[in-house]
């Protein structure tokens, strides 16, 4: 029978020792053994369980044989009545006696010496609402506990429970601290990033090295779907389903051990965050990717409007490149055929001569002509009129009749517009220079996800052995189209022309 004295005697001693560490595992151990010699018991136990229903051995002193056998084996599996009872909802409190199922079994195999203990008594750790695990003690011969032992006991576990939670917040300012210090340097290492793919591989690669999640992967939004765009470890059927709901409700989604959040740009979708622990996320994990994915998407729209502006410099380069060319060479070489021409007429008796000179008048002719297509490669002329109207005077300058078939056709962006008129342009060329036929066939056409352009023609054609070899122009023309996130496909047979499909999603100007 414990005294009054005692009591108190007892839970100042434990009050101590659960201030003397913020380590769980030493703490519990020591208060464990502290707690035994105070109450001069034999052995006792502590679980610690997770949401999972999992449970792990934490603390345990002076355990039988039958218990401690082949390094505590029966103690770090199956189950037992006390966590049955625990993970019912059942344990509200201490249990007088809770026959131990590990003990039973050991003596109905012979696996052990018991030490004469078979019956324990539990109590649940718990703080308010938070339950963290079950404190079992014991003795030899002993079936019973006085109603002081376990209002001694319960005083006992909620000091434990209250330890515990004090060192998990501890843990937990610990792990933010670390994490915030952690992201300083992964937002540093992202604004560096020169282009899309190195600002992904970057987050990915970090979020495993930097936070030790188990799987992070990073999804962009392109032609009206979500793309994986890189992926470390496994994917499964359920992250997909969370990162699916995550980007339609445009909110971060979170279950114990898988976090998908948002990437938004201005209020638009840019795509999803993803990450996988084999532990449960903890506050602290959450709150440093909501932070990421905030600089993420800042860095990944400044690398866009990076890129947008370098498209703007070039096409202005290539404009000036155009009107110097336009206003020099070529100007000169016109001006060379006409001294050729002038130069013959002069020359009437020498045949040799005038032969010469014709030859350089028709060079410089053909010089001219390559001169403009040159020009018309470096600015397309009458593209600010519209995509239709410059091909229809790029036509006439290879002398191709161009037959249009054309549904209506809202407005495109600047970066679509530019790739549908390289395409076209490099298609019409390869109609001039190798269908042997003076006549093509262009469709464009609005669909949902985007547009649609198709051209024609019903020349010599070409056979491919399969998509992956094909000329430089047609690989210039499909990576034009998968800038954007779109797609280019040909189909050719000799003698039955060729048709270029190319089809580019919908862009918006940032």
């Amino acid at each position: 029978m414990f005294t009054k004295q005692s009591e108190l005697q007892t839970l100042r001693l434990i009050a101590e020792t659960l201030n003397q560490s913020n380590n769980v595992e030493q703490m519990m151990q020591t208060v464990l053994e502290k707690l035994l010699n105070l109450t001069q018991l034999q052995a006792g136990w502590m679980f610690f369980t997770n949401q999972r229903g999992d449970y792990s051995l934490v603390a345990d002193h002076r355990l039988p044989e039958a218990l401690s056998r082949h390094r505590k084996q029966p103690m770090c599996q199956g189950s037992c009545y006390c966590l049955n009872k625990y993970w019912n909802g059942e344990l509200t409190g201490p249990i007088n006696i809770i026959e131990c199922k590990r003990l039973d079994e050991a003596v109905q195999h012979n696996t052990g010496d018991t030490e004469g203990i078979t019956h324990h008594a539990t109590i649940p750790l718990v703080a308010g609402a938070e339950r963290f695990g079950v404190l079992n003690v014991a003795s030899p011969g002993k079936t019973h506990f006085t109603q002081e032992e376990l209002t001694l006991l319960q005083s006992v576990a909620f000091q434990i429970g209250t330890a515990i939670k004090r060192t998990k917040l501890y843990d937990a300012q610990q792990q933010r601290a670390e994490h915030l210090a952690t992201l300083n340097e992964l937002v540093r290492t992202l604004w560096e990033a020169s282009d899309h793919e190195q600002l992904i591989k970057e987050t990915v690669d970090r979020l495993r090295s930097g936070y030790g999640f188990e799987t992070a992967a990073f999804f962009t939004y392109q032609g009206g779907e979500l793309v994986l765009r890189s992926m470390e470890c496994d994917f499964t059927n359920d992250s997909s389903a969370q990162v699916t709901e995550a980007f339609q409700q445009g909110k971060t989604i979170s279950s114990s051990s898988m976090i998908s959040v948002p990437l938004t740009v201005k209020k638009q979708p840019l795509g999803v965050l993803y990450a996988q622990s084999e532990e449960s996320f903890t506050s602290a994990d959450k709150e440093v990717m909501d932070a990421l994915a905030g600089h993420v998407a800042l860095a990944y729209e400044s690398i866009s409007v990076q890129e947008k502006r370098a498209e703007v410099l070039l096409y202005e380069e290539r404009n000036r490149l155009a009107r110097d060319l336009h206003d020099s060479v070529n100007q000169k070489l016109f001006s060379l055929s006409l001294t050729a021409r002038g130069a013959k007429e002069v020359v009437k008796e020498d045949e040799s001569l005038k032969e010469l000179l014709s030859e350089m008048q028709s060079l410089s002719q053909e010089s001219m002509r390559e001169m403009r297509s040159l020009i018309w490669q470096l600015r397309p002329i009458g593209i600010e009129e519209g995509l239709l109207s410059a091909l229809k005077k790029y036509g006439s300058h290879l002398r191709i009749e161009i037959d249009f078939d054309v549904e209506d056709i809202p407005h495109l962006s600047h970066s679509t517009q530019e790739a549908l008129w390289r395409i076209s342009q490099e298609a019409l060329n390869n109609v001039h220079k190798h269908s042997g036929v003076s006549k093509a066939w262009v469709k464009l056409k609005a669909v949902e996800t985007g547009v649609e352009l198709k051209v024609q023609d019903l020349g010599k054609g070409f056979r491919s052995p399969n998509k992956s070899c094909c000329t430089l122009g047609l690989t210039s023309m499909r990576e034009r189209a998968q800038l954007l996130g779109g797609t280019l496909e040909w189909k050719s047979e000799i003698g039955q022309g060729t048709t270029i499909q190319v089809f580019i999603p919908w862009v918006k100007e940032g």
